[in-house]
């Protein structure tokens, strides 16, 4: 009797191990990268892919997670198409896509903005517990001579998620969809010369010259306040030269928030010639050699509070 006990016991305490899934390693080779359109939130990335699995499923069934205008998409094995067998018994195919894809291109930050461009799969066939990609090793590579205008591409990476659907997609027989996802990522960054000679630059000037009117005698009331004015307005011209260039954002970006600093003390330089023409003119006028001694300090104040408040803000 005593062995029967142990063998119910054995059967009902005996768990089997939870199922394995297949692993498949995926590499990613970027031969182009182009047409980066903020205003659609896409660009067009030209790359090899390829896959290396031991297994009965196929991992190359996959779908592109953030693809655009799927009838656009190209897809084509490499060589005559067929499965090549490594010398350690693994399956190996590669193919060159070409295609469509979204990105969200968040503008806080510009001109000092980066982005990480993603090309997400997934397979929609077999959820995270019957397939996981993996990052083939030294699998994210960027070809060596390409170059994209206005951007320095940093590095490129691949990453695993488990992508969380969080429904069944109306169907009560299933669980919650949970799929592997790999992440083939792109960083990419605007040139730091590209802020300083194109942006800062001209708005130095700029500042430089309304600032200027507080040297100047007193009594060149015109002169003195057609310097603020005249820079005021030409600093409206350069904000709505780059503003054109980007899409309807609905926030500052953090070039506006420089030249609203700019505005700010361009206004408070012109209402300080003003108060000093009617210091000079009023009765009771104020000494001149005062006036100016005051307004050198101001000066001085004023464009080092821009430059300070520009790398406050930068930071």
């Amino acid at each position: 009797m005593r062995p029967f006990l142990l063998l119910f016991f054995l059967l009902t305490c005996y768990h089997l191990p939870a199922q394995t899934p297949q692993e498949a390693r995926v590499g990613i080779y970027l031969m182009n990268l182009y047409d980066l359109n903020m205003d659609e939130h896409s660009f067009y990335a030209d790359f090899y892919i390829w896959f290396k699995w031991k297994g009965e499923i196929d991992p190359t069934e996959i779908e592109f997670v953030n693809q655009v205008e799927k009838w656009s998409l190209t897809s084509a094995p490499s060589g005559d198409g067929s499965d090549s067998l490594l010398s350690d018994g693994t399956n190996y195919r590669i193919f060159r896509v070409e295609g469509r894809f979204f990105h969200s291109f968040m503008l806080n930050h510009f001109p000092l903005d980066e982005h990480d461009l993603t090309i997400q799969i997934e397979n929609p066939e077999y959820d995270a517990n019957e397939l996981v990609y993996l990052p083939d090793t030294s699998g994210a590579a960027i070809r060596h001579s390409l170059q994209l205008v206005g951007w320095e591409m940093q590095r490129a990476s691949l990453q695993p998620f488990e992508n969380d659907y969080r429904t069944n997609f109306g169907n009560p027989d299933e669980n919650a969809c949970v799929y592997n996802q790999l992440v083939y990522t792109i960083r990419l960054a605007r040139p730091i010369t590209y802020f300083l000679l194109k942006m800062m630059l001209p708005l130095a000037v700029v500042m430089l010259i309304s600032i200027g009117a507080l040297i100047l005698h007193p009594s060149y009331i015109d002169m003195r306040a057609s310097l603020p004015i005249g820079g005021l307005l030409t600093a409206v011209f350069l904000q709505q030269s780059y503003s054109d260039a980007l899409p309807d954002t609905g926030y500052m970006v953090l070039m506006d928030k420089i030249y609203l600093l700019a505005y700010t003390l361009i206004s408070l330089v012109l209402l300080r010639v003003i108060r000093s023409g009617n210091l000079l003119v009023g009765a009771g006028a104020a000494p001149v050699e005062k006036i100016m001694q005051r307004e050198r300090r101001l000066a001085v104040i004023f464009l080092l509070g821009f430059f300070l408040g520009v790398l406050i803000l930068c930071l």
